[in-house]
């Protein structure tokens, strides 16, 4: 006799299965997305008293992913506010207080960390659980420091921080080889690709040159990763589709 869980989980399995072939669902999907993207809806939460630039519905990913996949790194790029660095810590210190991990750290890399977000990155009660580096994510020394801090790690990445095409695709070949099998190497907005043309005129990237064109060039050159279409659909909105890369090969 199968538990109630499990019938639960194979309930959800057949909703998002039926997701994939609904057209009005996909559709209304991507309007919703593009007008979330022009109001900055990202911008209006927090985690835990800090900033954090994420659609709740990706938020809602990571924790089942973090959970899951019980990682003892986390390597992100990009710290912006910090929000994202504390929930990826808070995750890290639940895991550690249900004995499944020991010592859980955060690392958080940008080229620019503002006074004022550093102070309260450091201030922060989740703060000896986070590890700052000042630094391009793409220099060879921050490179070489990650991949030590790495070693005998089980290892997630999610970057989100320059999201021009080079840039993310630098950081792909520099981190994903990190992330333990089984595991995942998220790309933060991907959806920057599906916008309309030229919503994007302030950044230094858009259609044809982002994290998601990146991506589908990184697995061209890799077979170790594959896109989870499956989460991908259950969320329906996302700011990151084909943006949830996971490890398949050791």
């Amino acid at each position: 006799m199968s538990e109630p869980i499990d019938d639960y989980k194979k309930n959800i399995e057949q909703r998002v299965e039926s997701y994939q072939n609904d057209s009005t669902l996909k559709d209304t999907s991507s309007s919703f997305v593009t007008a979330l993207s022009k109001t900055k809806y990202a911008y209006n939460f927090f985690w835990l008293g800090v900033p954090i630039l994420q659609i709740p519905q990706d938020l809602q990913a990571l924790q089942e992913i973090i959970w899951e996949t019980k990682p003892d790194l986390i390597i992100e790029t990009g710290v912006a506010w910090g929000g994202s660095i504390v929930f990826s810590a808070s995750m890290l210190a639940i895991l550690e207080s249900c004995g499944n991990i020991k010592n859980g750290t955060v690392i958080g890399i940008d080229i620019d960390i503002r006074a004022h977000n550093r102070k309260e990155i450091e201030n922060h009660p989740l703060a000896h659980k986070i590890k700052l580096i000042e630094s391009s994510s793409v220099s060879e020394e921050t490179i070489s420091q990650v991949i030590s801090l790495a070693k005998g790690k089980k290892v997630l990445v999610c970057l989100d921080s320059n999201h021009t095409h080079d840039h993310v695709l630098q950081e792909l070949r520099a981190y994903a080889p990190l992330v333990s099998n089984g595991g995942y190497c998220i790309v933060g907005d991907t959806g920057v690709e599906d916008l309309p043309e030229g919503t994007t005129l302030d950044r230094p990237w858009g259609k044809g040159n982002n994290p998601k064109t990146a991506v589908w060039q990184y697995l061209k050159e890799n077979k170790n990763f594959v896109v989870d279409k499956n989460l991908e659909n259950k969320l329906i909105l996302t700011g990151s589709p084909d943006g949830y890369l996971k490890r398949i090969n050791p």
